[in-house]
């Protein structure tokens, strides 16, 4: 057994993150079993919305990797669909008593 196996083994045992993982994932302060269910919710999340490539009707902003990035990415798709100035553009967030993703209906405007 290596080194690096066996600090992987106690982290395991522990439920711990291991270091080795740490360095490559996001940013958690959650025990390993959390943490690797919180992590399958954004694969899964991030695998729905690559198949079908359109806006979801809700979407889980901090199970993104890099939300900025998305903010970023749907800014800059409205500017350019609306004609408008990126600079011109705000963010506006509606706040629902929602807790099923299920029950929205479309996607925002």
């Amino acid at each position: 057994m290596t080194d690096d196996m066996d600090k992987l083994a106690n982290c395991m045992f522990l439920n711990q993150q291991p270091p080795s993982w740490v360095a490559y994932a996001y940013f958690s302060l959650k025990d390993l079993l959390t943490w690797f269910d919180d992590l399958l919710l954004r694969i899964g999340q991030l695998t729905d919305y690559s198949e079908e490539m359109t806006a979801p009707n809700s979407l889980w902003i901090s199970g993104l990797f890099n939300p900025m990035s998305f903010l970023t990415a749907i800014m800059q798709t409205t500017a350019r669909a609306e004609g408008l100035a990126l600079d011109d553009i705000t963010l506006r967030t509606d706040i629902t008593n929602t807790q099923d993703p299920n029950e929205m209906a479309a996607p925002a405007e």
